[in-house]
């Protein structure tokens, strides 16, 4: 996976995240990363990378047809994604988790959207 999406500190919270939620069905964490397309309105909220598969990552997705779910997703398929003017998604430097994921999951619902 492109090293500018996730850093190495984001990998190591995301794969511990990952370890967690295999022992407690209850976890429920903040999200670690917020990934983005600049000109396709898809947003990614990544909570956990499966520590068996390292290209699957959990968190709350949003395409962009006001339809936000939680699941999982392909790193590499991120990667690969391009926008309607050809921008590949991008990692939001800015960003910092105020709540859990079922808050943004709940907000999102409700709004259609991910608001973060």
């Amino acid at each position: 996976m492109n090293n500018a999406l996730i850093t190495d500190e984001h990998r190591i919270v995301l794969l511990a995240n990952g370890r967690e939620s295999l022992q407690n069905p209850d976890f429920d964490p903040a999200p670690v990363v917020k990934l983005f397309t600049p000109d396709a309105g898809a947003t990614w909220l990544l909570t956990e990378i499966d520590p068996d598969d390292h290209d699957h990552a959990f968190g709350l997705c949003d395409l962009g047809l006001g339809m936000p779910e939680i699941g999982w997703v392909s790193l590499q398929g991120i990667a690969a994604l391009r926008g309607r003017l050809g921008l590949p998604v991008e990692r939001d430097l800015h960003f910092q988790t105020e709540k859990r994921l079922s808050g943004y999951a709940r907000d999102a619902r409700l709004a259609g959207r991910i608001v973060a």
